[in-house]
């Protein structure tokens, strides 16, 4: 047991559905619409779900957990991350574009992966995000070699406790088995039969056959995903090819809200009416399109807004980004608010600015509608799980609060998220990941990475 009373209440009642938890008088940015946000408000949770959100709530029966000087906010949603790559952070901060990761990381290291490896780069990417405010996380399994592959990568986001999607892909480039996309039953019937579970299934595929063939969505792969009734997200959807792709799948009838475009940068006015026009969302990778220049390394956050369609926000590849949703929101804003200044300077024009209030709604609601996910998560709204954190405003960063989404996007980081909740269990509590032996997992880190490492000398050595 620990020497913190809250939190041996909180660890001896976490089996318990009906257990109470009030968080009280903090600063609750509910991200609702109609709820707002609430000055020393109180968030009461009944086991898995918000039952109530107002002021001077009564705590009978409640564990409390004294929320003064903080902001509770919803966890945040990361719609798009190759988690698998996680003990291989920054090996390639400088590259220069999308050929050089292709190269170098999905080309020449993924194949040195083995099972275990996948299951450790994953569990390090959910646990990181959690430490960082992220409470949902779509994982986008392209290394999926072997079935053994797979399981690990779906156990990883098991075992940290992560609302996680595994979207599940066959890798570009080496030997695999051949399995996927036969494999995805499977894993529906062994891992997710019903999509009430706080990790669900999607099909991870490819906007064209350039990279790779067998990977290009089409008629094949939709019948796939309609089987077994799960969700597609489409990765390398830019330029020219995607934009001619959604227009074939638009003729074929293979649009709708099931598919989630990531990037969508660069792509044609046609193409972004078909997408709405089909209830296609959208995961913007800000720091991705700019970092690794993809097409004109432009988030199209104006674009989608122009066209109906709040986007969601993502990590994408942490071997060149950051790990953050705080980096995303703020690269987002400024990107944004940069161009919409540049357009008008010079003219009479308004520049058309997005808020602070946008960023943080792309990063939590909206991140949660693109991968429908919002009737379950994305904001504090009675009736939703309690998927929550629990942010310092008294820090030396954050000190005096006087605005709270403001505060979320411009001041803070992960160092000030005090608690995470995810489904009303508390993964993060004192400013420390639960449960989670921080110096075991350092040494399985490094041991991976010599592993992958010496393979991969091998191989050299070989050829």
């Amino acid at each position: 047991m620990s020497t913190d009373p809250t939190l041996d209440a909180l660890t001896r009642s976490a089996a318990d559905p009906d257990r109470l938890v009030l968080l009280r008088g903090g600063t609750v940015v509910t991200m609702d619409p109609t709820l707002g946000t609430l000055d020393r408000g109180d968030v009461l949770v009944r086991g898995a779900r918000v039952v109530d959100v107002g002021r001077h709530l009564p705590d009978s029966g409640a564990i409390v957990v004294d929320a003064t000087g903080s902001i509770v906010a919803p966890g945040m949603v990361d719609t798009h991350r190759h988690a698998w790559q996680a003990q291989m952070r920054r090996t390639i901060p400088d590259v220069d574009d999308l050929g050089g990761y292709l190269r170098s990381t999905l080309m020449h290291v993924a194949p040195a992966y083995t099972a275990d490896d996948v299951y450790l780069g994953t569990r390090l990417a959910a646990l990181t995000a959690l430490d960082g405010g992220i409470t949902t996380m779509l994982d986008f399994s392209h290394n999926s070699r072997t079935t053994a592959h797979s399981d690990a990568a779906i156990t990883a986001l098991i075992d940290t406790g992560i609302r996680g999607v595994h979207a599940s892909m066959a890798p570009h480039f080496g030997h695999w088995d051949g399995q996927w996309p036969a494999d995805l039953a499977r894993l529906r019937s062994t891992y997710v039969p019903t999509d009430d579970q706080l990790v669900t299934l999607r099909m991870a595929a490819l906007a064209t056959g350039d990279i790779a063939g067998h990977l290009a969505y089409g008629p094949e792969l939709a019948r796939v995903a309609t089987d077994l009734d799960i969700g597609v997200s489409l990765d390398v959807m830019f330029g020219q090819a995607a934009s001619a792709a959604i227009l074939d799948w638009r003729r074929q009838g293979l649009l709708g809200p099931h598919l989630e475009s990531i990037h969508s940068t660069a792509l044609s006015a046609d193409a972004w009416a078909a997408m709405r026009d089909h209830g296609v969302t959208v995961s913007l990778a800000p720091t991705s399109d700019a970092q690794i220049g993809l097409e004109d390394a432009v988030p199209p956050v104006d674009e989608a807004l122009a066209h109906g369609i709040r986007p969601g926000l993502s990590v994408d590849v942490e071997v060149a980004l950051a790990s953050d949703m705080f980096t995303q929101m703020r690269a987002l804003l400024t990107i944004q608010r940069m161009r919409a200044v540049n357009a008008a300077y010079g003219t009479e024009a308004e520049p058309t600015r997005i808020t602070t209030r946008d960023v943080l709604d792309f990063a939590t609601l909206s991140g949660a509608r693109t991968l429908r996910l919002d009737d379950r998560t994305g904001s504090i709204t009675p009736g939703k799980q309690a998927d929550l954190i629990v942010v310092d405003a008294e820090a030396i960063n954050t000190m005096p609060l006087h605005d709270a989404v403001g505060t979320l996007v411009l001041g803070a980081d992960r160092s000030n998220i005090t608690s995470v909740w995810v489904a009303g269990q508390v993964r993060k509590w004192a400013g420390a990941l639960v449960s989670v032996d921080v110096d075991a997992l350092r040494t399985q880190v490094h041991d991976s990475v010599a592993a992958i490492t010496e393979r991969l000398a091998t191989t050299g050595a070989r050829r």
